[in-house]
């Protein structure tokens, strides 16, 4: 346990649930219950927006939320008054007009301190600057004699105000942030730490939001970083955790307690899976569905989205469904038997063919004359939507969409159909990448059928049909997409580094065309550096040359 001469600062990473102020200070005040019991700290550091939780969007307009944000901060510091604990808590401040990303530090039951924002995002998924102004000075806080510096997120990515609060006087960086989380971010947060750390002298703690709100998941892993940038202390990812560090008279950060120290790298693979694990779980949790149902092919997509389903809620909220098709080959209904049986999942097959032949039959005057087309491909995605959605609505579930997004970006989905959803956990994993967790999740265990992984995939609409038949290998459309999507690259540059020019542009239309699609889409966890939705947001009409 810490001596008395110690300084303890305690780092919690609540799964806070957005709009729920009430419930948010109740887990607020439940890990400042445990930094002082566990930890013995004289200070606690939460996340960005930990009262409110992040990102609120136009919940920041409401007219009754600051007064609900002033009777919050007013418990918290009243119910905490005697303890012997402050606090650095995420939340709006208003002044005078104007809104704040701020941090308000509370001891003694008053505030005694705190940082406004002063570096506000508007890029990617960051519209900062349609709620909040910049703050404009460096916030310090003192306590017992010891100064802190607080940083806000953004903050920290910028050199300006950490050198600022080196001028003012801090003896530390304490950095508070909701960093949602995408492949390569744990690496990149570490840097950038490590930059100011080195710009300064100062140790850093750096704690971040934990959870998956929407189409963002918040994969914590807080740190913090001594003075000679070495990392003292991590908290693992994907979960709720709380630990704590000492700051020593010289500076020194160190571990307390029984706080892990440096973190390991996570497997890439293993991180995109847990990031999607933790989405899955939090939406459906949190809009309080009660399970969900998967429409189950024996193709790769339904079976991973199947396995991250369960390793999310458990076997026994999960639906498999099984629709076959005269197109659908026996080996399919197979594979899919064997997934759901192999985890323990409830299934049942439910054929579309009587389905199928009451709208050919209803269409026939319509369509007579009119050659066989992808039109009756779509009918047959569109009963499975209807069956599926028919069994969510009367559980109180929701479906899972299982398309990914590769197949989003070029349209090679059916809209209200194999689309129909209410989330959809491979949104922003490309083709190849399903692969790639598919593997890593058997490893060792095989619970997605070996032959789901080996067999080409086809959309089973029509006789011997293959994805190839319509689009490029997805080894080499996966390439031209991430060009186009996540790096903006033309047309020209992509035939450049070696691709067909011919297959890039009849890429690009496609992607282009099927925007309209993509915008009635569900929701998806964002875990690549730049997903369809509110991080790339371009026109339906648009005749912009690619």
């Amino acid at each position: 346990m810490p001596t008395a001469d110690d300084f303890v600062i305690a780092m919690a990473q609540p799964n806070v649930v957005v709009g729920d102020i009430d419930g948010n200070v109740r887990r607020v005040l439940a890990c400042m219950e445990r930094a002082r019991t566990a930890n013995g700290a004289r200070v606690v550091l939460l996340p960005e927006l930990v009262l409110l939780g992040y990102p609120p969007d136009d919940l920041l307009l409401r007219p009754d939320l600051p007064a609900r944000i002033e009777q919050a901060i007013d418990r918290i510091a009243a119910e905490t008054a005697g303890s012997g604990l402050a606090a650095v808590i995420g939340t709006p401040e208003w002044d005078e007009g104007e809104r704040f990303n701020a941090a308000i530090v509370v001891d003694g039951g008053r505030r005694v301190g705190g940082a406004r924002k002063r570096c506000l995002p508007n890029y990617g998924v960051f519209d900062e600057m349609r709620y909040f102004t910049a703050g404009t000075q460096p916030g310090v806080v003192t306590l017992d004699g010891r100064t802190l510096g607080l940083l806000v997120c953004e903050d920290l990515w910028d050199p300006s105000p950490a050198r600022e609060l080196h001028a003012a006087g801090a003896e530390v960086i304490l950095a508070l942030n909701a960093s949602p989380y995408h492949w390569g971010k744990h690496a990149q947060r570490r840097e950038m730490a490590r930059a100011r750390q080195q710009e300064t002298g100062l140790g850093v703690v750096y704690v971040n939001q934990v959870g998956g709100q929407d189409d963002l998941v918040f994969d914590g892993g807080s740190f913090a970083l001594g003075g000679d940038g070495s990392e003292t202390a991590a908290l693992p990812g994907f979960e709720e955790a709380h630990g704590a560090v000492r700051l020593l008279d010289d500076g020194t950060l160190r571990a307390s307690g029984d706080t892990p120290g440096a973190a390991a790298t996570p497997n890439p693979a293993a991180a995109v899976y847990q990031a999607i694990v933790l989405g899955i779980r939090d939406y459906v949790g949190k809009n309080g569905f009660g399970g969900v149902f998967v429409g189950l092919s024996g193709g790769i997509d339904s079976a991973l989205t199947l396995v991250l389903a369960v390793d999310a809620l458990g076997p026994e909220r999960v639906t498999a469904v099984l629709m076959p098709s005269r197109f659908t080959a026996q080996m399919s209904l197979d594979d899919a038997r064997e997934e759901a049986e192999s985890l323990g999942v409830a299934h049942e097959t439910l054929s579309i063919e009587g389905p199928y032949e009451a709208f050919l039959e209803t269409l026939a005057g319509p369509f007579a004359g009119r050659a066989v087309d992808t039109t009756e491909e779509n009918v047959q995605a569109r009963c499975r939507g209807v069956l599926l959605m028919a069994l969510a609505n009367k559980n109180n579930a929701i479906v899972l969409a299982t398309g990914n997004k590769s197949e989003m970006a070029v349209g090679y989905a059916t809209l209200y159909g194999d689309m129909a959803g209410g989330y959809a956990p491979l949104k922003d994993v490309a083709k190849t990448r399903v692969y790639e967790l598919a593997r890593w999740r058997n490893d060792g265990s095989d619970v997605i059928p070996r032959r789901v992984l080996d067999r080409a995939p086809s959309a089973e609409l029509a006789a011997e049909q293959a994805d190839t038949d319509s689009l490029p290998p997805y080894d080499v459309l996966d390439c031209i997409l991430e060009a186009l999507v996540e790096r903006d690259d033309s047309v020209d540059e992509i035939a450049a580094a070696g691709f067909d020019e011919e297959v890039v542009r009849q890429v690009a239309r496609m992607l282009v065309r099927s925007e309209y699609k993509r915008r009635q889409a569900a929701p998806g966890p964002k875990v690549s550096p730049r997903a369809f939705g509110r991080e790339r947001r371009y026109p339906i009409t648009s005749r912009y040359p690619f």
